[in-house]
């Protein structure tokens, strides 16, 4: 599926690709794809590229000469791809603990959106989410798939001090805060896992277009997943889901 695009210069040295406004997958794997294909044709260029739930930037290495003629060889990219690009992706199973310690605004969320905690905890980890993309902290999931019954609008006054691992519902979206950190989403449970560490290659093992379940665990389980962690003891292997 091809679909209308907006190209416009971001700055000096980038170009800013825009989808329809919708957080969609079908929107996704094409945002996905035009990134694979212009990373493999502009290889020489060297290119470094930003994707986000309906866009991509394009970063050059020098001003943009021709910003025009740019935008016409992208567009002739965009238009004229007959190959189908293999978007590589991976399904995760991320261990969620929702006991009261770690989920410390569940109980004020259950009584917002009127749901018993127990009912909550299933419907957040029974979808199999879509990770769009990866911001505002380096290493936080946006992921898309939450059920509409656990929408709810972010709160008015922001904590000051969300826990590393802390997962949260914000609006339409879930995600994982992989550091400490202000934030304005409603917490309701903690994962382990180290999200983002600057000394791994890559520094965070999901990727846009990789899926994730999550899965709930026991305080015991909890500590045992840190202990393992903290010892290097830990294959992220395990937590690979097979198609």
């Amino acid at each position: 599926m091809s679909f209308k695009l907006r190209y416009s210069q971001y700055n000096e040295r980038s170009i800013l690709i825009e989808w329809p406004a919708s957080i969609d997958e079908s929107i996704l794997q094409d945002v996905l794809c035009f990134k694979g294909i212009i990373e493999k044709e502009y290889v020489k260029q060297k290119v470094y590229i930003i994707s986000a739930y309906n866009s991509l930037l394009v970063i050059y290495n020098s001003a943009i000469d021709n910003v025009n003629s740019e935008f016409e060889a992208l567009k002739s990219l965009y238009v004229s791809l007959k190959e189908i690009y293999e978007i590589d992706s991976n399904i995760f199973k991320i261990p969620v603990c929702y006991e009261d310690e770690f989920a410390i605004d569940l109980v004020s969320y259950s009584k917002k959106i009127k749901r018993p905690k127990d009912h909550i905890i299933r419907l957040h980890s029974e979808p199999i989410y879509t990770v769009f993309f990866i911001g505002f902290l380096p290493g936080f999931l946006y992921l898309g798939g939450l059920n509409s019954d656990l929408h709810l609008d972010r709160k008015t006054t922001p904590n000051l001090n969300v826990k590393k691992g802390s997962v949260g519902i914000g609006g339409k979206q879930t995600g994982i805060y992989p550091q400490d950190s202000p934030g304005g989403w409603h917490i309701i449970g903690n994962s382990p896992l180290e999200l983002f560490n600057p000394k791994h290659n890559p520094p965070c093992f999901l990727k846009a277009g990789d899926k994730v379940k999550f899965h709930p665990i026991s305080k015991s389980e909890y500590a045992m997943f840190q202990e393992q962690i903290k010892h290097s003891n830990f294959d992220l292997k395990t937590l690979l889901i097979d198609d």
